[in-house]
């Protein structure tokens, strides 16, 4: 594979030429709508029938929602370990909290494709709400921490499950031992039963770093605890943030940095957005709201207003301007130079894999592009 990025007066079938490959594999790959219109600066992933060089196996993780488009899980599922079904709940003495939606069809694909259904545990209430107030209650009851694992395994059991993956944010600081101890408990019985657990884990940058995104997350406690953890690098651009890239690779760098510090690198995941986000501008602080976007959704916003798409060398990120309604709104979002950015911090460190969030729309060119870069670890 190659990367191209559009010049002037080029067409899809001026850059096939070129290559001497088929125009339908250039369209397919990068999902170019009719009339195949180009955007100047968008990078394009030319398939070029090179052997690729420095592949590695890795494990690949992605989270989806059971209301995903059929059609995109399936064009997915071939380049996925495991997939995180997203998202189970839970009361505070120990009771789950099904999704609203049923999962059984997820884990029926991703069984029929050889991949890993995931359980996905957050602490969201019997309200549909996110409350860290029962995490407290759960990870410091030795009776609902039982009670959850017995849930937990009774449900996996049934539908077929393959590992519990404990997303939990905003963990109280005077809760972070208790959590960890929780995660270790649940890891030890997991895998008495054949199963693997995993954690998600804020993008830290030092042990003490204040927050209460961070300070209930102990890195070391955590790495140790569980069979493998997802660094969450990003949300640096998120929708109530100022205009900015969602995961810039100099910020990626400093928590991959610290977490080989705690961690063993074969037990870490890099987390890797699917998404991008839309700012109006002039941003106001409280009170402008980005939209989020998906990739391919952006480079054909930024053809449909003939915008120049620009590339943040410090951030490795795409990003562009364009106005609509007399309003002038900036996006970042991410492209296959982006991802392949990402794809050599994960070789340069010898990571385990990567866990996308989330698989909700199909970036097929990332996929591709990672095939080329690895080798999927299918079985674990």
């Amino acid at each position: 594979m190659e990367i191209y990025i559009v010049q002037q007066n080029d067409t899809v079938d001026s850059i096939a030429q070129s290559y001497q490959v088929p125009v339908e594999n250039i369209i397919e790959i990068n999902q170019i709508l009719y009339p195949y219109a180009l955007a100047i600066g968008q990078a394009l992933l030319i398939p070029t029938g090179g052997e690729a060089a420095d592949r590695r196996s890795a494990v690949t993780n992605g989270y989806a929602y059971p209301f995903i488009n059929p059609n995109v899980l399936q064009a997915t599922l071939p380049y996925l370990t495991n997939v995180s079904i997203f998202s189970y709940g839970f009361t505070g003495t120990g009771e789950l909290i099904p999704p609203t939606l049923n999962d059984e069809w997820m884990i029926e694909a991703a069984t029929q494709a050889g991949v890993n259904a995931i359980l996905t545990l957050t602490p969201i209430d019997e309200q549909g709400r996110f409350n860290n107030l029962i995490i407290s209650e759960m990870v410091n009851s030795s009776e609902a921490r039982t009670n959850i694992a017995q849930n937990l395994l009774d449900v996996m059991r049934e539908k077929g499950y393959g590992g519990v993956d404990i997303d939990f944010e905003y963990i109280l600081a005077s809760d972070r031992d208790a959590f960890t101890g929780f995660v270790a408990e649940l890891t030890e019985i997991m895998n008495q039963n054949g199963f693997e657990t995993s954690v998600a884990l804020a993008p830290k940058t030092s042990a003490d770093q204040p927050g209460l995104l961070y300070e209930g997350k102990d890195y070391g406690g955590l790495g140790a605890a569980a069979n493998s953890v997802l660094l969450m690098t990003y949300e640096w651009g998120y929708t109530y943030g100022p205009p900015m890239a969602v995961a810039p690779i100099n910020k990626v760098r400093q928590v991959v940095e610290y977490a080989i510090t705690e961690i063993p690198v074969n037990k870490i995941n890099l987390g890797i957005p699917n998404y991008g986000y839309d700012w109006p501008l002039p941003y106001e602080r409280n009170v402008t709201k980005a939209t989020t976007i998906g990739n391919v959704q952006a480079v054909q916003l930024a053809i449909e207003h003939g915008a120049v798409i620009e590339f943040d060398e410090t951030a490795q990120t795409p990003f562009f301007h364009y106005i609509e309604n007399r309003v002038e709104h900036e996006v970042w979002f991410e492209d296959v130079r982006s991802m392949q950015a990402k794809f050599q911090l994960v070789k340069e460190f010898s990571l385990r894999g990567m866990g996308y969030w989330q698989l909700m729309r199909l970036f097929l060119a990332n996929w591709v592009l990672l095939e080329d870069q690895f080798i999927i670890v299918k079985d674990l």
